[in-house]
């Protein structure tokens, strides 16, 4: 069936959308800063980023944000949002390894790549196939879905290792392993 909403309760659904997604947003920032200290602050930088140009990219297209496409900004977004998990992760092990910040950076990045180069891709050959055979609807979540692989695959790993390559200090300190380490200890 077929449902015709008016233009005041589509503007509330939207209203409550973009609320609903900026605590989301709110929420996922305060635990990557707390649980990844740095890297999490880093991450939600990349992840501010992510969100600036996807924002542009829907002006400049122009794409019309429905709730088909929220769903596929949402879902490219929590890919990116999983990019710099992974990323942060293998940093990490990298540490606990004894390697120098600089090196486990570059190898955490390595080591992270082919896992986040592998999801997104088949995300994208799926999303691919559906804006191919899908309806107007399933077309704006494979859009959506397909610039939001793209952008951020360019955020998790050039703009986070620049950042991090920026910031991180070249000596070996248990500052240093403490601030770009992550999680409580129990």
């Amino acid at each position: 069936s077929t449902e015709t909403i008016g233009a005041t309760l589509g503007q509330e659904a939207l209203d409550r959308g973009v609320r609903a997604g900026l605590v989301g947003l709110l929420a996922v920032a305060i635990f990557m800063i707390l649980w990844y200290r740095v890297n999490g602050l880093i991450a939600v930088l990349s992840l501010a980023i992510y969100v600036v140009l996807m924002l542009a990219i829907f002006k400049l297209l122009p794409v019309t944000l429905t709730a088909a496409g929220m769903a596929g900004l949402i879902r490219s977004f929590g890919m990116a949002l999983d990019a710099n998990i992974l990323i942060a992760e293998r940093l990490k092990e990298e540490l606990r390894a004894g390697q120098h910040l600089h090196e486990a950076i570059k190898e955490g990045f390595a080591r992270a790549w082919f896992s986040i180069r592998d999801s997104n891709l088949s995300s994208l050959i799926s999303a691919i196939v559906l804006f191919w055979f899908g309806t107007s609807f399933i077309k704006g979540f494979a859009l959506t879905l397909s610039l939001g692989l793209i952008i951020g695959m360019f955020t998790s790993i050039l703009v986070t290792r620049a950042f991090l390559l920026s910031i991180a200090p070249t000596g070996k300190s248990k500052l240093t392993h403490f601030l770009f380490g992550s999680g409580l200890k129990f």
